[in-house]
């Protein structure tokens, strides 16, 4: 096995970055650490931006055409920073045929987003998920990591006001 023993300088001296070349340092810079660099990059800064994916190829040297592969098809990384809440809404079959469709519709009528969308403000981040394991409950939305069932679109709104309403305190 061949190491990257070249130091690659980080894309600014943000200290968070210690970490993530911490990761890949204790792997080696060994290619088969791609997923775990990436989602030490998304712990520490929220988010994968164009500069942190060049930046995790480059070092590990995995071609970016890859990086951008595994970025994009797992659901955990997100090429977008998050509102300060999120709301992630259900699309399994059960939660679909309850009702999600709706409560999806409702949020892009009040706040104007489409999942995987974040509002102008960086308020709210409307995320899906396939299932969340609570087809019983449907449909169901996980609000800023709170698991709400039965909502009907009003239920949703009213609880995506109170706790943007909450937060501003």
């Amino acid at each position: 096995m061949v190491s990257n023993t070249r130091k690659l300088e980080p894309p600014s001296d943000d200290k968070r970055w210690r970490i993530v070349v911490g990761t890949m340092r204790r792997n080696g810079f060994a290619r088969h650490s791609l997923i775990e660099t990436l989602h030490t990059v998304q712990e520490s800064f929220g988010f994968l931006d164009e500069e942190s994916l060049h930046y995790v190829a480059e070092s590990l040297r995995v071609p970016l055409s890859q990086v951008y592969g595994v970025s994009t098809f797992y659901h955990l990384f997100s090429l977008k920073p998050a509102g300060k809440h999120t709301c992630v809404t259900c699309t399994g079959t059960a939660c679909y045929i309850k009702g999600a469709p709706q409560l999806l519709a409702a949020i892009a009528d009040k706040h104007g987003i489409n999942p995987e969308e974040t509002t102008e403000d960086g308020n709210l981040s409307l995320l899906t998920a396939r299932c969340v394991g609570s087809c019983g409950l449907g449909p169901v939305a996980v609000v800023d990591g709170e698991v709400v069932g039965k909502l009907t679109p009003d239920e949703l709104l009213a609880r995506l006001q109170e706790v943007m309403d909450h937060h501003d305190d």
